[in-house]
């Protein structure tokens, strides 16, 4: 399969190393041409991925069409703010293109989410979304990992298992895209108040307590939109929430500890400004979003409340005891 993956960071570069081990032929974009250069030259990004280096036969280009022409899959895996960006400089070479999403997130101006940025400026109604627990360090490692995959088109979802998975990756697959949309989305937000705990010294007790809490928040969240509450229970809800929110490797939970320390305002701004913090973006997002539909999730608010509004991260412990 010729597949093309938008997005040079730590997951796109991971999952370019399951598409090699599959024998795909490939080709990986980037904006920047200071980090074409540098892959191109070094094969590697000692910051995002040690140790990990590109095969010399992927391609990496700043030339969208390139990326695009006579691809089987194109792959988006860029930060969320950037997807309508990169839509728009797509739109005039997409024609039918199966395309699946591995970026989590909602759109802020708009509330969209990322199938809907797609589907609002491209030719194409084959869009497919994957979300699970799955770290971009993890995936290099070729132990097993399980992600969750949907579409409304039965042959986009046959060639994302097709480009993906093999003796060590499974792909679950479900038509409930934007069940899927919300759970990988909802679990960077939870990831954050999962953080606040351990930077407060709470147990794994408490922890425990906030993620049952969570599964019931993110099914109604789920309801909310018309999607399965069932696919609370998937690769990419309960698998990927447990991942994210009891991992050092979060950027999410690593952000909301520096939250429940009491870190300055310009630590955790200087955090923000070199790492990609998905759940913070998708907070203002997705609190806007609930707002507007008059659904209320108040672990949501609170999130929101300390995060954004600088209340104090103890309000979390109190609210988790007298929460309905």
């Amino acid at each position: 399969m010729k597949i093309g993956i938008f997005g040079c960071g730590a997951y796109g570069m991971s999952l370019s190393s399951i598409l090699w081990e599959n024998k795909c032929d490939i080709t990986m974009w980037t904006k920047f041409e200071e980090e074409k250069e540098q892959l191109e030259k070094t094969r590697k990004n000692e910051r995002l991925l040690p140790n990990f280096e590109l095969p010399k036969e992927i391609k990496i280009t700043t030339d969208i069409e390139e990326c695009i022409k006579e691809k089987d899959l194109l792959i988006i895996a860029i930060p969320a703010a950037h997807v309508d960006t990169l839509a728009i400089q797509m739109k005039p070479y997409i024609k039918d293109n199966h395309i699946l999403i591995a970026t989590k997130g909602i759109e802020q101006d708009t509330g969209l989410f990322i199938n809907q940025i797609l589907e609002k400026y491209l030719d194409t109604k084959n869009i497919a979304v994957i979300s699970g627990p799955t770290f971009a360090i993890d995936l290099i490692s070729k132990m097993p990992a399980g992600l969750a995959v949907a579409s409304k088109n039965p042959e986009t979802i046959k060639r994302a298992k097709n480009a993906l998975q093999n003796k060590y990756i499974k792909l679950r697959e479900t038509s409930d895209v934007i069940g899927v949309e919300i759970c990988g989305s909802i679990k960077n937000v939870i990831a954050l108040s999962s953080g606040m705990l351990a930077g407060l010294g709470a147990n794994d007790s408490t922890t425990a307590m906030l993620l049952t809490e969570a599964i019931h928040d993110m099914k109604e969240i789920i309801e909310a939109f018309k999607g399965d509450k069932k696919t609370v229970l998937s690769f990419a809800g309960f698998g990927d929430l447990l991942l994210t929110c009891t991992s050092v490797k979060s950027r999410n939970y690593t952000f909301g500890k520096l939250i429940g320390q009491k870190k300055s305002s310009q630590e955790l701004q200087e955090y923000l400004k070199n790492t990609t913090v998905e759940g913070y973006y998708t907070l203002e997002s997705i609190y806007k979003l609930l707002k507007n539909k008059k659904v209320s999730i108040p672990i949501i608010d609170l999130i929101y409340d300390i995060a954004v509004e600088g209340e104090p991260s103890e309000k979390l412990l109190t609210f988790l005891v007298e929460k309905a």
